[in-house]
Parts: C-alpha cells; structure tokens; sequence
C-alpha cells in the first residue's frame, strides 16, 4: 500500500489505483468518538439521523454537520472524530492507493479522460461535505455488497469504486460552481463595504462582519476573485482617491489622510510613493502643471 491521500499530488502519481481498505455498516446512538487518524481516505455517508465530524486542521477544530443523504470524504490522516448526539446510522468506506497490477484502472489515466476527476484530486481542502441522496448511497451499497460476495469480481470492485470517484467529482465541480457563485456574491458585499467605508480605520474582522463569514474564508475568497488581498485592494483604492483628491481639489495634503483613512500625512506619503512613485506634493504640482497648461500646447493643428 501506498500512504498518501487522494488530494494530494502524488495521488496522481502513474500507475496508481485505489482498493478498499475497510468498509461497514454502523448505527451510531449518543456517541462521542476520540480523536484520532488513519493513512486512508474515507467517504462517511449518513443514511438516517444526524451527526457531528470535528476536524482539525494547523491547530483549529471545524465542525460539520451532517444529516440524512450527506456524506464527507475525509483525505488520509486527517485528524477526526465524531459527535452522535442522539442516533446517526453511516455507511462508512475507506481506500488507499497501491501500484495498478494487470488490467486494473489507475487514477492518472481515470483523470486523462475526465477533467472532473483531475480537478478532485487538486483539491486544495482537506475534506469535502457533500449531498446526493440517492446514486452516492447505491454506488456505495453496489460496492460493498459485491466486497462481501465470497465470488466477487476484483474488476468488478475496481470499475464500481472508479465509478464512485467519478460521480463525487461531478459532485465537487457542481458544487465548486455554485459556492463559486456565492462567492463572488459576498466579494461583491465587502466591495461596497470597503468603497462606503474606506475613510475609516478598517480590520479584516470588520470586513467578514459585515457579510457575517469567517475571517480567513473571507480572506481567501476575496483573492481568488480579485487576485489582492483586502488590505492591497483598499490600500490601492485608497491612493486611487488620493490622486483624485490632489489632482481635482485644493484640499490640503494633510487632511487628505484623513478623507481617505490613512489618518497619517507620513504614512500617506509612504503608502503614495510606494504607489505612484511621487509624493502628494509632486503629484499635485504636476496634476497642476497639466491643469493649467496652455491648451493649445501639443496640439499638432
């Protein structure tokens, strides 16, 4: 056996193939499990009640919650466990990944032919959440149903657990396609909050606010819908009303700061330089320069 996980790049390694390593049925009642990991990658499927996975990752604990035709594919040593407060029956399987022996499929080749399955096995996160109440179930029934025949056909598992890899990615992309959509939703929110606000000392907490999200979820879909951060994006939009400022008013440097929420004239001159490569005064003498020029100057009749 091989002890990476499905997410990771090596997963994707020539030649590789996922076998099924554990599988069961499980009725679950007030239950509490201790934390703990495993090198295989595992699919948690409720198929009545209710449950809690906790999650660890770099030090943080997440939750999801999970209920009747939900499942979460957990990534290989990834540190788990699970909260029953009443009653959750599951449907659990696990695979790792081993060298393709004869005419076996591996994922590599699976993943040539399915752009799907490629973008699954990129995945950035560690685990997924996600609901199909009905061809998931079959497909994981089918296959360990057929696991448990003492005449079961080993290309028979192989193409059902292929073929439940492949509907989980057109799952994941369905998903991806709409969160994606979400996303530029809540981007858009903290847009308008930062253009209504950028007069004001701003935190990133007070920008997940005010769309009611989590601070590092709001940090990382902000850049990858807009390639900034927040902080670069207001800075830049700052120093963009400071130039509209110098070249279009004659307010005066040191109260433009404040009009634009640096509320420092030295941390203006450094964020502006670091802009423009001038300072306010340079930019304004030559906005001015231009502004009042002769305007025949130039003109080629």
């Amino acid at each position: 056996m091989i002890s990476y996980g499905l997410f990771r790049l090596d997963a994707k390694a020539s030649g590789i193939r996922p076998i099924v390593t554990a599988y069961y049925f499980k009725e679950w009642s007030q239950y509490e499990m201790a934390l703990h990991t495993h090198p295989s990658t595992e699919i948690m499927y409720v198929i009545s009640g209710s449950c809690t996975v906790e999650l660890i990752r770099e030090g943080a604990s997440y939750s999801a919650q999970l209920k009747k035709g939900e499942f979460i594919l957990l990534d290989a040593c990834m540190p788990h466990r699970l909260y029953v407060e009443q009653s959750c029956r599951m449907l659990n399987v696990e695979f790792r990944f081993a060298e393709r022996e004869g005419a076996s499929l591996s994922l590599d080749e699976l993943a040539a032919t399915d752009t799907r399955l490629g973008r699954l096995l990129s995945c950035p996160e560690p685990y997924l959440m996600l609901r199909e109440p009905h061809e998931v179930y079959h497909g994981l029934k089918s296959l360990v149903l057929e696991l448990d025949r003492e005449d079961r056909s080993e290309m028979l598992v192989q193409v059902q657990l292929a073929g439940l890899l492949l509907h989980i990615a057109r799952l994941y992309e369905q998903k991806e396609q709409q969160e994606g959509d979400i996303q530029q939703h809540y981007v858009r929110q903290c847009l308008d909050f930062l253009h209504q606000n950028y007069d004001r000392s701003i935190q990133i907490k007070q920008v997940a606010e005010s769309v009611n999200l989590h601070p590092g979820y709001v940090q990382r879909i902000f850049k990858q819908k807009t390639g900034q951060s927040i902080m670069a994006y207001l800075t830049r939009f700052r120093m963009d009303k400071a130039k509209m400022l110098l070249r279009e008013t004659d307010i005066p440097i040191a109260e433009i700061a404040d009009y634009v929420g640096v509320h420092s004239r030295p941390y203006l001159h450094k964020l502006f330089k670091s802009e423009t490569g001038m300072t306010p005064s340079e930019y304004r003498n030559s906005a001015e320069a231009v502004r009042f020029a002769d305007p025949q100057q130039g003109d080629d009749y």
